[in-house]
């Protein structure tokens, strides 16, 4: 069969090239054609456009991008038409694939799969309407979000477990060394600041501030995908903060504690074991802090917190962000009563965490569909 993938960012590249892998085991003439990034290419096909060119994060970026956007979505949609697929396979994303979606529905193409669920019920739940209309089968991978499309939106979806989960696990049992700290004798705290440029700009310079508070520690960053080692060394120029890249898990092995932007990070550094801040600078922070209370339709802002449904990690997003509660917070799961009741919350969430295996029973689920099988 011929699967056409779209996905627009870092963590999208990662899921749908595992999703690659697991279709061609239950579908060996699979052929592969898509927008993605370079763990999607490693796995065969054709890269049409990469994730880099379509990553654009926040109002003034995407407004300043728009002609650049808008072009890439016509291409994308005449490539889908012109290269006939059996289904589409959109991979999170929303502000794009949506879009696509409406256009392959509107063409009657091929059926259109949504593997990693929009999180509309976060923010802009309106587009409900769009998925009900235009997607033909949902796949999520995080267990609450069964109740709020099946309870709330009558639509029916597929929970294929976590594949960060399974990420996390497959790395743990390898022995990827990491060993490049200089002084082994200071414990290490990870800091994973985002994937984009706006985020690492709005986030890394109070975690690097953080750093100079606690010279008995090794912080180190996590390089983004696709980021630039420049973009990097001036915010952590003239201190003792070092860079890595392409080793964000085995940095997460060897941490003792991290300050983490909000996304699939929170809960890849909770699968790790490792305690962490969450830290999520926004402008305009009073403001929106405003908005977050008021309009979000949601707790929580890392997926630790959504998945266990109470605080096990401290947010400090938008009016709550400080260099100084960065420390507050950071000084209580260093050691003691803190550390140990975050840890158990850890375990609460790895257990409500499905043990299936998410690339390879969205792959069988996806194969049975097309195929008319009883799944």
């Amino acid at each position: 069969m011929r699967y056409y993938l779209i996905a627009g960012e870092p963590s999208g590249d990662l899921h749908a090239s595992r999703l690659m892998k697991a279709l061609k085991v239950h579908d060996p003439r699979a052929e592969f054609r898509y927008f993605g990034g370079d763990l999607m290419a490693a796995e065969g096909g054709t890269l049409v456009k990469h994730y880099r060119e379509l990553a654009y994060m926040g109002f003034i970026p995407v407004l300043l991008h728009l002609p650049t956007i808008l072009r890439n979505m016509k291409m994308c949609k005449e490539d889908v038409k012109n290269w006939h697929p059996d289904v589409v396979i959109l991979v999170d994303y929303p502000g794009f694939n949506l879009d696509i979606a409406k256009f392959v529905k509107a063409q009657a193409i091929c059926p259109v799969f949504y593997y990693i669920a929009p999180k509309i019920w976060a923010w802009k739940e309106y587009r409900i309407k769009a998925i009900r209309r235009d997607v033909d089968e949902l796949f999520s991978i995080l267990p609450f979000e069964v109740e709020f499309f099946e309870q709330k939106h009558h639509f029916p979806i597929h929970y294929v477990g976590n594949p960060t989960m399974n990420e996390v696990e497959e790395f743990l049992a390898t022995e990827t060394p990491f060993d490049i700290i200089p002084d082994s004798s200071k414990k290490i705290i990870a800091i994973l600041a985002g994937s984009r440029q706006q985020e690492i700009k709005d986030n890394l310079p109070a975690m690097v501030e953080v750093a100079r508070a606690y010279p008995q520690y090794q912080f180190v960053v996590a390089a983004a995908p696709g980021i630039e080692q420049t973009y990097y060394d001036k915010f952590v120029k003239d201190t003792d903060v070092l860079v890595v890249r392409n080793q964000t898990y085995a940095l997460l092995r060897s941490a003792h504690a991290a300050l983490v932007t909000s996304g699939t990070a929170t809960l890849e550094t909770c699968l790790f074991n490792v305690p962490q801040v969450v830290c999520y600078e926004t402008p305009l922070p009073l403001v929106a802090g405003w908005v977050r209370r008021r309009m979000l339709h949601v707790k929580y802002v890392s997926l630790v917190n959504l998945i266990a449904n109470r605080e096990v990690v401290p947010e400090l997003v938008a009016d709550t962000f400080s260099v100084e509660n960065i420390k507050t917070e950071l000084a209580k799961i260093l050691d003691g009563d803190g550390r140990r009741k975050m840890l158990d919350g850890y375990a609460e969430v790895r257990h409500i965490l499905s043990e299936k295996n998410a690339p390879d029973f969205a792959a069988q689920t996806i194969y049975q569909l097309l195929n008319n099988q009883p799944l």
